[in-house]
């Protein structure tokens, strides 16, 4: 029996779960691949391609070339681009199709949250004159442009090629994992007043909402898009292994 030509869609701490697992299963010929949104990402334990597919066309091509029978879509719960357009071409296509979505974080006792949807809404509730640490990557800073007046400071891992692109803002260049006590020793040195942050959810962020917690700092949470339309997210790595286990039996029982 051939093994399942498997696409795993990368770029969280649980899809280099899911590739260490999956390069571990003999009935399996998976390919990951990344964005390329971080010029030196940590290596996965499976052949892996970095880079757009060029739009839709692209990625079908790509599929196609590939065989590719079956893809796993482990993005980061903001991808939500990607993972409506894998949605929708696995449907057309009719290839099986899964996404790991982990759940979101929610208020811990202590924790002083405002919700929104969308960056935006950031002005109407931080005062100006308020230092902002924007821990929501470098990606679409500009959603941030009506925080003038305000000092924004902006957490990234690779160094910029390019300024700030607003004004009274700054890049800090450093690479995670964090702990809370480093969260908090940030946030006490750069006179943090209010932490942005989109839920992404897991454990490897949580430090600086932790922190925030003990220093009672307020916290502007973005919320995270909706799954794409008819779409069934699992919250786990086991139970995305168990999808894949499952469509290798489905195989192994054809004729």
């Amino acid at each position: 029996m051939k093994p399942v030509r498997l696409l795993l869609l990368a770029g969280t701490g649980e899809a280099r779960e899911l590739a260490r697992e999956l390069a571990a299963i003999p009935e399996v010929a998976a390919i990951a691949s990344l964005a390329g949104a971080t010029r030196q990402p940590l290596d996965l334990d499976l052949p892996t391609r970095v880079g757009g597919f060029g739009g839709r066309a692209g990625f079908e091509a790509f599929l196609k070339a590939e065989r590719i029978a079956a893809v796993l879509d482990a993005t980061h719960p903001f991808a939500d681009r990607i993972s409506r357009r894998t949605a929708d071409v696995c449907r057309a296509r009719g290839l099986p199709c899964l996404q790991l979505l982990r759940p979101p974080w929610t208020p811990a006792p202590g924790d002083r949250w405002t919700c929104v949807d969308h960056e935006g809404a950031a002005a109407e509730h931080i005062p100006e004159g308020a230092t902002v640490f924007l821990a929501t990557g470098p990606q679409h800073l500009e959603r941030f442009a009506n925080l003038s007046g305000r000092r924004l400071i902006c957490r990234r891992i690779d160094p910029p090629r390019a300024p700030f692109p607003l004004p009274g803002g700054e890049y800090l260049v450093d690479r995670p994992p964090f702990t809370v006590a480093d969260e908090i020793a940030l946030m006490r040195k750069r006179g943090i007043d209010w932490l942005v942050t989109r839920n992404s959810g897991g454990q490897g962020s949580r430090p600086k909402l932790e922190a925030a917690r003990m220093l009672g700092l307020p916290v502007l949470m973005i919320s995270r898009p909706a799954p794409p339309p008819g779409v069934t997210p699992v919250e786990s790595v086991e139970k995305a292994l168990a999808w894949v286990r499952s469509l290798c039996n489905a195989r192994a029982e054809l004729p």
